[in-house]
């Protein structure tokens, strides 16, 4: 779904790539002492569009500035579109504090649960009940998998193509056992958490969908919440059926580098995208990285979508000062 993180010498002079280096987090380093915290170098924000702004003064004056529209699709607050950007939709806290609440819950519980697949599972191979493993403080170990009578104390267990066995075990048991095993600790992993894969899986080393791969289907409450944000761009009478939902997990100063969503079959379908957590910058490009990319604020609880035209559009995120933020991509 997403281009190689690798960037070419002619990428970095691309008129995205130097969008994606000036709103980056960066830390000033000035400091000579190790034990002073850095702090996050001061970035440009003046360019950067503020829907927010913009629906407060709309709603207190109608007025809009030039190159947005804005149209009423049954939300609580009107959806905006780009005159410059045709198939790209904003829709402002479209989701309630609750429901944001419970995709954030869900993101970090329930989502990451096999056969659903993580960025974890090439090494660790499937980890059941991680957020419960670290809120009891669990490390996980490698065993070889003949050693069957070392499970004292050892839960969630998981299994990959190494025929090494990885268990969660209590602190003080990993501590016994951590000078033969690898291990690692359960915050660590969730800390480390960058992607998880819903409904039909993406095999990442090969760039498409593969229907092999065990799955389920996209929780149907999730499924209900996308088919009413994809309504604005959906033809009439038509509605949205999502197959597969990508979660991606940023934490301070990550970055999600420009990539076009080309690997689905069917290009007439939108994307919907909820965000979570803190406020990120979303980069909408054109359709080639020389393009400038708009800069815009996304806020917890805004939904993006990206149909027709704009679904050819290179985009990106950038996070700023905060703890994370969530993604979910409906497809």
């Amino acid at each position: 779904m997403y281009g190689s993180d690798k960037v070419s010498e002619d990428a970095e002079r691309t008129a995205f790539r130097k969008a994606e280096k000036k709103y980056k987090l960066y830390y000033d380093d000035s400091s000579k002492s190790s034990r002073k915290k850095k702090q996050p170098k001061q970035v440009d924000l003046s360019e950067v569009l503020d829907f927010k702004s913009i629906l407060d003064s709309y709603n207190q004056n109608g007025q809009l500035p030039p190159g947005i529209v804005a149209v009423q699709c049954g939300f609580n607050s009107p959806v905006f579109l780009l005159e410059n950007h045709p198939g790209f939709y904003f829709i402002p806290g479209a989701l309630s504090m609750q429901e944001q609440s419970q995709w954030i819950r869900e993101s970090l519980t329930s989502f990451p649960q096999p056969p659903n697949r993580t960025n974890h599972n090439a090494f660790y191979g499937p980890i059941d009940d991680l957020f419960n493993a670290v809120k009891e403080k669990k490390v996980l170990l490698e065993e070889e998998s003949s050693i069957g009578s070392l499970d004292l104390g050892a839960s969630s267990c998981t299994s990959n193509e190494d025929a090494h066995r990885w268990k969660f075990y209590e602190e003080d048991i990993a501590t016994l056992r951590g000078k033969t095993c690898k291990s690692v600790k359960a915050g660590v992993l969730l800390r480390k958490l960058r992607w998880c894969t819903l409904g039909l899986q993406f095999d990442w080393s090969k760039r498409n969908y593969n229907v092999s791969l065990p799955h389920k289907k996209i929780p149907d409450a999730l499924c209900q919440l996308a088919k009413r944000l994809a309504a604005p761009a959906m033809p009439i009478g038509e509605e949205f059926q999502p197959e597969a939902a990508i979660v991606n997990y940023f934490g301070l100063g990550d970055t999600l580098g420009g990539h076009l969503d080309d690997m689905e079959a069917d290009w007439s379908k939108p994307i919907v995208s909820m965000s979570l957590g803190c406020k990120a910058i979303f980069l909408l490009g054109g359709k080639s990285r020389e393009d400038p990319p708009l800069a815009m604020f996304l806020r917890s609880g805004d939904a993006v979508l990206m149909a027709g035209e704009a679904r050819e559009c290179f985009h990106g995120e950038c996070v700023l000062p905060g703890n994370f933020i969530i993604m979910i991509w409906c497809i």
